[in-house]
């Protein structure tokens, strides 16, 4: 893929008047792009590919359910490639400001975690004469919820509406890795109209144009399609690049084609809203009660929302240290220290602590934890002091090293961990736990996938016939389940 086709199509999406200038910036720096670029472009190419074959999936689809989850697949990618633009927009600019001399100066970086959302419950609140009489018009929508925390873009399975339910239920368990304490995770409800009589659209492929009307390259019209495409089913269009989106317009092709996804409701959660348990999150409601896809929703959402930094989850720093045992006498000794959580412990040895015994002393690491460094060396080598806050006084505790670099290496170690610990704030109270999502999906898989349906050439189809899907097409549709359910 041409790398100066997405940095051109990236920087188009910026300020009116200043794509010409960033535009000659990449040109005279594409050639200097460092192993991260080449992964994003990788992953935008595989995304713009997996997006050409869920619309070819979308063209053959002749029964609803399979329309339905096709449709959601497209929207998914659509979105994937508009997180990968952003993404790659900003790591420009920033290596833009890095050759103009401007660094960042913040000197400590959080570490990162691992953050999961399960059991969504979305109270629905119908009419009394709907719910129990059974009265008017059975509205049904199909529904899931797109969930994008970064570039990193999951989903839900469908699940089908009607006023039967009360609750919307997911009982996906949705996790997202290497997330740090500032994330921002975007959750999107999305609804299309259950029609009982589908009838499936086949339209007729349109020649796209050439991006920037000098690149003739096939990777161009890839991307020039995606940009086209990827605003479909509703909001995402619309949507602020401030958020990993892009304005991008609507193809009419797509548009045009199968059931069609609108947003319902929203919210954004943060490391404010992590919380060991069930809580209620309030929604942002974007559909009026007369589009065929709304649902009356109660404007909440119930779920589990926790976190795991990595500070929580594995030892930080250890090694042999020295360790003062006693405030008033002179009393030190040789321990093996492990930093881990809000505790460092120390053992007699490393073989204490691989047969789990109580560890000698245990020494609290809180938020309000003072580490500092002796500036001299004193006769039991460089010293650190840890300074606690209790009820009644401070306490002080004091450990040493043999040499200037170990006091280095364990100080940076301890203001790292402090610091983690007040960005993921009450994430680091308790070790959160996250429940391993089941192969739910891969059975579902086997047992009768959309894909099956749709690529066996002996599965019956209705309406206006429809040539079967060539041998790539195949391979890229059994490719592209492969990674969603892995």
């Amino acid at each position: 893929m041409s790398r100066f086709v997405l940095a051109h199509s990236v920087y188009c999406l910026t300020v009116p008047g200043q794509e010409q200038s960033a535009e000659i910036l990449l040109r005279r720096n594409m050639n200097d792009g460092t192993q991260q670029d080449d992964k994003v472009l990788q992953q935008i190419e595989r995304e713009v590919r997996m997006r050409e074959g869920a619309s070819k999936l979308l063209a053959a689809c002749s029964q609803r359910d399979q329309a339905l989850e096709a449709s959601k697949s497209l929207l998914t990618c659509n979105t994937r490639i508009l997180a990968l633009l952003s993404q790659l927009q900003r790591m420009r600019r920033a290596q833009i400001l890095e050759r103009a001399g401007i660094r960042s100066s913040e000197d400590l970086v959080p570490c990162t975690g691992k953050v999961a959302l399960s059991d969504f419950r979305i109270p629905l609140m119908w009419k009394d004469s709907e719910y129990f009489k059974n009265k008017g018009e059975l509205h049904r929508c199909a529904v899931f919820c797109l969930l994008q925390c970064g570039t990193e873009i999951r989903d839900t399975d469908i699940v089908m509406v009607d006023r039967t339910l009360t609750d919307i239920c997911f009982e996906n368990t949705i996790i997202f890795n290497k997330v740090d304490p500032g994330f921002q995770l975007r959750v999107e409800l999305y609804s299309a109209c259950a029609v009982e009589d589908f009838s499936p659209v086949f339209p007729t492929p349109r020649r796209m144009g050439f991006l920037g009307g000098s690149l003739g390259c096939s990777s161009g019209k890839k991307i020039r399609a995606a940009f086209e495409s990827a605003g479909v089913c509703g909001p995402v269009a619309g949507a602020d690049m401030r958020h990993g989106r892009a304005s991008l317009p609507l193809s009419q092709e797509h548009s045009a084609m199968g059931p069609k996804y609108n947003l319902l409701a929203h919210m954004t959660l943060s490391v404010e809203h992590v919380q060991d348990g069930f809580k209620t999150h309030d929604l942002k409601l974007s559909a009026a009660d007369d589009s065929p896809f709304w649902l009356p929703l109660f404007g909440n959402m119930c779920c589990r929302f926790v976190a795991q930094p990595l500070c929580m989850i594995q030892p930080v720093i250890s090694g042999q240290i020295k360790v003062k045992l006693e405030e008033d006498l002179d009393y030190w000794e040789n321990v093996y220290g492990v930093l881990r959580r809000q505790t460092l412990l120390c053992y007699h040895c490393r073989e204490d602590l691989e047969s789990e015994d109580k560890p000698l002393l245990v020494i609290p690491i809180r938020k309000d934890t003072c580490v500092s460094v002796s500036e001299r060396e004193t006769v039991h080598g460089h010293t650190i002091y840890i300074s606690i806050q209790p009820r009644g006084g401070d306490v002080t505790y004091t450990i040493s090293l043999h040499t200037p670099e170990e006091a280095q290496r364990w100080n940076k170690a301890l203001q790292q961990h402090v610091y983690n610990l007040n960005q993921w704030r009450q994430c680091c109270d308790e070790t959160m736990k996250i429940d391993v999502p089941s192969s739910r999906k891969a059975s579902t898989l086997r047992q009768g996938s959309l894909y099956h349906e749709i690529v066996t050439p002996s599965s019956p189809r209705k309406g206006p016939a429809v040539p079967d899907l060539s041998h790539e097409i195949r391979t890229l549709l059994s490719y592209y389940y492969k990674e969603s359910y892995e």
